[in-house]
């Protein structure tokens, strides 16, 4: 897309006009019993959604243009009030709740928390954020009756149509998802947020997760696709954001502790404190998990820390912020090759392979509401963090380890930024508008060093670079980032039913690079007969400008027509270009990736029998960034990665949940669903310089996706019974079905999986168990050209879990 193309749109998104034509609608919620005010009650209007949220002194307040409202005024622990209103001038609309006469049943909950989910899914404007014609989707955590313990991502994310998971079944230590052929390691193809702001190691120049906060502390999974990149960042995946749980606002304190038991050693701990005191807030949570894995040489220990602590100025201001700590030490049992794993799926021959995580992550938050159009948010956020990986690393993956020096390599990563963002709603044209600034600084000071580690058995992460002063993976980098951005997003209202929304995003990136690598040549012998070392400093500066177009048409509402467009762009990432890697090169010519990405479809609920969402996508990458077998001229098969070729990835991805509760007419003591969630994907090389690729598949595209399940439950029993199956893919684009030796590159064959998961709850009690891989499958996921590889990494045979949750 051309700027010119552009001109007039990004005028008329710019265009704001405060000639207001809204009515106030105000009230204070208050208890029918004790007359004190309700915090947190929801006020829906019934046909298009959440309006307005009560605050501590139950009182609340929005703008509306529409002449007649049937309002819903919703709380878990009080009876549902309806109130029809018709609108001539602002009103006062005062509600008194009713205490709920007798405790719910586990199934009760479950209902009314459905409820919710299907009028509270993402509108077109939360806070100072606009979603407005993009594709979006909310997991309710709590609701996705998953193994959270374990941060299952399998289940938890059951209901996100197209992800494409690498199960390594640590007990969630790293996210893992790619979708609509994004590679999934380590979730680098997301912008991933907490709470709104960024905890991957470096947002451009090493965007890996390193860090997965603990599903039992999280509110809800919000996951915007592709057309993100204009407010988030340029991934071409989008945005990961995990909300956090709030405070309790009922109750000075709150205590929830989480105790777990599982295969293989499995143990984890999770207790979280919460409560708010006048206007000051708090809830934080310890998570404590270790266990022996499932194959030999996979044991793991982790501690994760987190503290959110707010104060309320008045009823416009705001200071929230946050600390996270998580420490890790995991023992790797490497990969295996295509041969390995169809003797021995569970093998490993690798004991001295280590990796350790070290992540600290802290934000401030202030909001402040200029007016009852007008917010702004400021956050503030940074990083100190570190991660080391130790060990033996072979192209060879079936050699056994020599018992020499290890490979050793060290990252940290400090960054510090700020984003600021302010919305205001106005008319134009006298129609509705909301208009969307923001600013993002990002600062990143990020060292990598890589050398001969100890030769001997455990987790020593310190270098032995003068022991051994022969070793020849050494080098050392200082990496220096700045990123500068402006974004923009307007809704233009055409009328009631129909928006369109475009937008803006101006990128200023300075890559660095000041560091050395040093040559070693060797005899036959093994000795060392030439040592140089070879600086290599770079600085790399590009701007550019990104736009996208979104809309929305909502006849009624059972249905909403989307669809937007948006470019993205992927940054090469420093490890593409400064680390030596036994099992592949660098191609020394790699650059940045661009595209755009598409998405329509259409959404909805019918008479809270049936909701959906189904659309096609289309994913449209330039000079996409993969691994290629190559032959050199002595014959010699090595592996490279570079830019591929121009690629295109589009197909269609469908989600419907059926209330069959309602549909066969169950009473309120029974739950009964059924969803199936399925996407369908065809993908191809369109252009490529390197023989032999264009028409190839893409990597990590299975063209079937599906995962299917039941929720059932009657009074304080809940059960799923979920089934996933993925069809064959790629891995490279030479779209090799094996790799011999090295296991890095071939295919991942297909695989099903079934799940099984029971909950019961008795008064402050809760048990909830479950059987993973219930048919006891043997099946891959990933094909690691690196740690905790090289090679081919099996994923969990049958395993069991139970947790005992206990409230106070």
């Amino acid at each position: 897309m051309r700027l010119k193309d552009f001109k007039l749109v990004i005028v008329v998104a710019l265009i704001s006009s405060y000639a207001l034509a809204q009515q106030t609608i105000s009230g204070v919620i208050s208890h029918a019993d004790t007359g004190e005010g309700i915090a947190d009650v929801q006020i829906y209007n019934k046909t298009t959604g959440l309006l307005a949220e009560s605050d501590a002194s139950g009182f609340y307040e929005f703008q509306t243009d529409k002449k007649e409202l049937q309002l819903v005024f919703f709380s878990y622990e009080f009876e549902v009030v309806e109130h029809l209103l018709f609108i001539q001038k602002d009103e006062q609309v005062n509600v008194r709740l009713k205490p709920l006469g007798v405790t719910l049943s586990e199934v009760q909950i479950a209902s009314r928390k459905e409820k919710v989910f299907e009028i509270s899914r993402l509108k077109d404007v939360e806070e100072t954020a606009i979603y407005a014609g993009k594709k979006t989707e909310v997991i309710l955590v709590e609701q996705s009756m998953a193994n959270l313990a374990s941060n299952n991502a399998r289940q938890i994310y059951s209901q996100v149509v197209g992800l494409n998971i690498y199960q390594n079944d640590d007990a969630g230590l790293q996210l893992n998802i790619g979708g609509r052929g994004l590679d999934p390691n380590r979730t680098a193809n997301f912008n991933t947020r907490q709470s709104g702001y960024d905890i991957s190691a470096d947002v451009l120049g090493y965007p890996e997760s390193y860090y997965t906060p603990a599903s039992e502390g999280i509110k809800e999974i919000q996951v915007i696709r592709g057309a993100a990149s204009l407010q988030y960042g340029t991934q071409f995946g989008g945005l990961i954001n995990f909300k956090m749980k709030a405070p309790n606002p009922n109750k000075p304190f709150e205590l929830i502790t989480r105790n777990t038991v599982g295969s293989y050693g499995l143990y984890t701990n999770f207790t979280s404190v919460s409560g708010t005191k006048n206007k000051l807030s708090y809830y934080s949570y310890f998570n404590y998990k270790k266990g022996d894995g499932f194959r030999a040489n996979s044991e793991f220990e982790s501690k994760n820390v987190f503290a959110h602590v707010g104060y309320q100025f008045n009823d416009n201001t705001s200071l929230t912020g946050e600390l996270t700590y998580m420490r890790y030490l995991a023992q790797q049992g490497g990969g295996l090759s295509d041969n390995m794993f169809y003797n021995d799926p569970y093998q490993s021959n690798r004991e001295r392979n280590w990796f350790q995580v070290d992540w600290l992550l802290y934000n401030l938050k202030f909001a402040h509401k200029f007016s009852d159009q007008t917010n702004f948010t400021f956050n503030f956020f940074g990083l100190n963090a570190s991660r080391d990986a130790l060990g033996y690393r072979s192209n060879r993956v079936d050699q056994a380890d020599p018992l020499k020096e290890r490979d050793l390599i060290k990252g940290d990563f400090k960054n510090y930024g700020f984003e600021t963002r302010l919305l205001s709603k106005y008319q134009l044209l006298d129609k509705d508008a909301t208009f969307l600034i923001g600013a993002k600084l990002y600062k990143a000071d990020n060292a990598q060093q890589q050398g001969a580690g100890s030769d001997g058995y455990g987790a020593d992460f310190n270098f032995y670079n003068d022991q051994f002063s022969g070793y020849k993976n050494q080098s050392q980098f200082e990496l220096p980032n700045f990123n500068m951005s402006v974004f923009g997003e307007n809704i233009v209202y055409i009328n009631d039913k129909l928006s369109i929304t475009p937008g803006f995003r101006f990128e200023y990136i300075r890559t660095q690079s000041d560091g050395f690598y040093k040559n070693i040549n060797f005899d036959g012998a093994g000795n060392v007969i030439f040592e140089e070392t070879l600086s290599d400093n770079q600085d790399f500066e590009r701007s550019f400008v990104l736009f996208g177009i979104g809309g929305s048409y909502k006849p009624n509402s059972a249905l909403e027509v989307y669809g937007n467009l948006s470019q993205n762009y992927r940054s090469v990432t420093f490890s593409d270009i400064n680390i030596v890697n036994p099992t592949f090169r660098i191609n020394e010519n790699i650059t940045d990736e661009e595209g755009y990405t598409a998405d329509v479809g259409v959404r909805g609920a019918i008479n809270s029998m049936v909701s959906y969402d189904v659309g096609v996508f289309g994913l449209f990458y330039n000079g996409r960034i993969g691994v290629l077998t190559k032959k050199e001229s002595t014959n010699r098969t090595i592996n490279e990665r570079g830019n591929i070729g121009d690629a295109r990835m589009y197909g269609i991805e469908s989600l419907f949940d059926f209330n069959l509760k309602k549909i066969v007419g169950l009473t309120n003591d029974f739950k009964f669903n059924y969803f199936i969630n399925s996407s369908f994907v065809n993908s191809e090389y369109t252009a490529s310089e390197e023989v032999g690729i264009k028409g190839n598949k893409v990597e990590f595209v299975p063209e079937v996706n599906i995962k299917t399940g039941v929720k059932f439950g009657y009074k304080n029993l809940l059960a799923n019974v979920q089934y996933s199956y993925l069809s064959e893919q790629f891995t490279d684009a030479s779209n090799s079905v094996s790799s011999g030796i090295s296991g890095i590159v071939g295919e991942i064959p297909s695989y099903d999986i079934l799940d099984l998961s029971l909950s019961y709850s008795y008064k402050r009690f809760k048990l909830e168990t479950g059987i993973n891989n219930v048919l006891d499958n043997a099946y891959f996921t990933r094909r690691a050209t690196g740690y905790p590889g090289p090679g081919i990494i099996p994923s969990s045979p049958r395993n069991y879990y139970a947790t005992l949750q206990v409230k106070f």
